[in-house]
């Protein structure tokens, strides 16, 4: 049976050898798939892109706001993070302890058809999930690469309260 709390949960991207940082905070919906597999949706908060980035007027520099939806997949095992909605990037990455996994970026061009992928390697170095029945912590650790060519070691790490 499906089940799903709603609870406030953190996510944070850090890179260890790089300036690089994003932060994330907001009421998760987590979705019980089974005894040890969930899966987390939540909405980042908006952020302003320019106008002349999404209309072709070059006159109009407001800002608009556009929302971005975060669904992971979680389990001991293995994790996967897609973030879609903004219209511009998509991405998805799987990560799998001691695996080398996919990470893909879309990026959509103005014009409909218009758009291109980068498809990048991972290396998961360590994987940690704690909280029963629900998880309260996820932390997880890998490098990105690019063919030959490492491009940074992250920890990405997923906090979630419990009541």
């Amino acid at each position: 049976m499906l089940t799903h709390h709603r609870r406030l949960a953190s996510r944070s991207i850090v890179s260890t050898d790089l300036s690089v940082w994003s932060d994330v905070q907001a009421i998760a919906t987590i979705y019980q798939r089974d005894q040890e597999r969930f899966h987390l949706l939540l909405t980042e908060p908006k952020v302003a892109i320019s106008r002349e980035q999404s209309d072709p007027e070059p006159n109009s520099t407001d800002l608009l706001p556009t929302p971005r939806l975060l669904w992971l997949e979680i389990s001991p095992y293995r994790i996967t993070m897609t973030m879609q909605g903004d219209g511009k990037l998509s991405y998805r990455h799987h990560w799998e302890r001691g695996v080398y996994g996919i990470s893909r970026y879309w990026l959509q061009g103005s014009q409909i058809r218009q758009g291109s992928q980068i498809k990048l390697h991972n290396y998961t170095r360590s994987l940690h999930l704690d909280g029963y029945p629900i998880p309260e912590q996820l932390r997880l650790e890998y490098e990105l690469w690019a063919d030959q060519t490492q491009l940074g070691c992250y920890v990405l790490n997923l906090e979630i309260q419990n009541d």
